[in-house]
């Protein structure tokens, strides 16, 4: 079946199959959520939503260009106006080639590690950079600017900051410099000196470099790959620093686990609570040390597996309820934005050093290259690309369930736990939407049990709107966000009652 009429199924099919499992289904749970009259959390912003490519995307000019129809379709698809971040391993070795006949700047000898990305160096031209910033006005989205640190020199850090700025003018974010620096040790520093200290020293001389280039420009820092603890020592070392360049937000990195031939890396575990039991305790430290610095904290790359996905796990609907529930929750816990890792699976692969292991994977499996091939390369991507064809993945119909809560204020109180009390797999999240209007989203991760939902607003009352996130099955390659199809439920005495069928999603929305 091919992609187009896949979705062309999902539209006409999916609700009869919800419909289905509730009548084939005989397990379920039931619970009361006492929705608020008021949202006292934070406000999500309404750039909440965004996705992260390589550097190296840049190399094919035509790729990030108005004149890419497929991508600003799908960029506008998954957000009105998210924010694009460049970074990844690739951006460790690209370097600024201002005029076709700028000379290639000699390069530090690094080391030739399994896994990495090769010293394969590529330069980001000014054509690039023109492109990208019609892109960026095409597809209404702003962007996070990632410059090189491991194999740059400040002086060319600063002249490709600088004609960014003047090109990409209000939809330049903030530059970020460097990628992952907590794992430089392995291949581009030496490990016995490699630390916090001369993490920034290096990051401080490129910053304030950029800064005498670009007066105004604004930082995110240190986009870490997992050591969330250089976040707090980096808060520690922040007072004691002179002539500070203008941080604007702490950012890390985050997957949920990897490589793809990791056995722990399946979707029981991928929608398990413990998974985001540990979510929590990353953006509770995040957040303290951001606090330290008066900044708020960012996720500018992460996804589903690291080193590419895995298929059968990053590229089927458990990604999608993944998605949703990793945005909504980070959201919950004052982050400023998501941005989810892909791209087109030579760009990602040549930061991996040369292959993605889903591939060698599938391959030892026994499946022909021509089935590999079907899947998005990488297998995590949002936006797949298949030839010409621009495709949203499983992954992307998350993030675009999530962002609906976009611009809206969310509620303080924990709607998550009474569902989980009643011995159900499933999560919750409400907001006062901009509009005034309240909006509950709940999530059932669990395989086997619908969720019989009593929703109580009170003293509340209006039309109420439902909007599902639904496919054939947690393994499916489908995902479809729309109007549920199912009976619109009345409120009575400001109560209203809904089933959430496993392995879905749904959205009530009452004004």
């Amino acid at each position: 079946m091919t992609k187009q009429s896949r979705r062309q199924f999902l539209s006409s099919a999916a609700f009869a199959i919800a419909a289905a499992r509730l009548r084939a289904q005989s397990s379920s749970a039931q619970a009361t959520l006492t929705i608020p009259l008021h949202a006292t959390g934070p406000r999500v912003p309404a750039d909440y939503i965004g996705l992260s490519y390589e550097v190296e995307q840049l190399v094919d000019t035509s790729f990030f260009s108005p004149s890419n129809t497929g991508l600003v379709r799908s960029l506008k698809a998954i957000s009105p106006n998210g924010v694009l971040r460049l970074g990844g391993n690739t951006s460790e070795f690209e370097y600024w080639k201002p005029t076709p006949d700028s000379p290639e700047p000699a390069h530090p000898v690094t080391r030739i590690v399994e896994g990495e990305p090769k010293p394969n160096y590529y330069p980001v031209t000014a054509e690039a950079i023109s492109n990208l910033g019609a892109l960026l006005d095409a597809a209404g989205w702003r962007c996070i600017y990632g410059i090189g640190m491991g194999t740059n020199a400040p002086q060319r850090a600063a002249a490709e900051a600088e004609y960014v700025a003047k090109t990409l003018g209000p939809n330049l974010e903030y530059f970020q410099i460097g990628n992952e620096a907590d794992l430089f040790s392995s291949h581009l520093r030496d490990p016995k000196t490699w630390s916090v200290k001369t993490y920034l020293d290096e990051w401080l001389a490129m910053a304030r470099a950029v800064q005498k280039s670009v007066p105004g420009a604004r930082f995110g820092m240190p986009d870490v790959a997992s050591r969330i603890d250089w976040l707090t020592q980096i808060a520690d070392a922040w007072p004691s620093i002179t002539d500070k360049p203008n941080v604007i937000t702490l950012s890390h990195h985050h997957y949920f686990g990897g490589p793809a031939t990791n056995p722990n890396v399946n979707i029981p575990n991928l929608l398990s609570a413990a998974t985001m039991v540990r979510v929590q305790k990353t953006a509770d430290m995040a957040n303290a040390a951001a606090a330290r610095m008066g900044v708020p904290v960012r996720m500018t790359e992460g996804n589903t597996c690291y080193r590419g996905g895995k298929p059968g796990v990053s590229d089927v609907f458990a990604s999608a309820l993944w998605s949703a529930n990793y945005s909504l929750l980070l959201a919950a816990n004052r982050y400023t934005g998501v941005n989810l890792h892909g791209g087109t699976g030579l760009s990602v692969a040549n930061g991996l050093g040369g292959s993605l292991p889903g591939d060698g994977m599938l391959a030892a499996q026994g499946v022909s290259p021509e089935d590999i091939a079907k899947h998005p390369h990488p297998f995590y991507t949002p936006i797949a690309t298949f030839g010409t064809e621009y495709v949203l993945e499983p992954v992307a119909y998350g993030l675009i369930f999530a962002g609906a809560f976009a611009g809206a204020t969310m509620f303080a109180e924990d709607l998550a736990t009474p569902l989980q009390a009643a011995g159900v797999n499933a999560v919750g999240f409400g907001a006062k939407l901009s509009d005034g209007r309240t909006s509950v989203v709940v999530l059932n991760k669990d395989a086997e049990k619908d969720l019989e939902l009593t929703l109580d607003f009170g003293s509340r009352s209006g039309r109420v709107e439902l909007t599902a996130l639904s496919a054939p099955a947690l393994d499916s390659r489908e995902a479809l966000i729309a109007l549920s199809q199912l009976p619109v439920p009345r409120l009575r005495a400001g109560k209203c009652t809904i089933t959430v069928p496993h392995a879905s999603g749904m959205r009530l929305t009452l004004g």
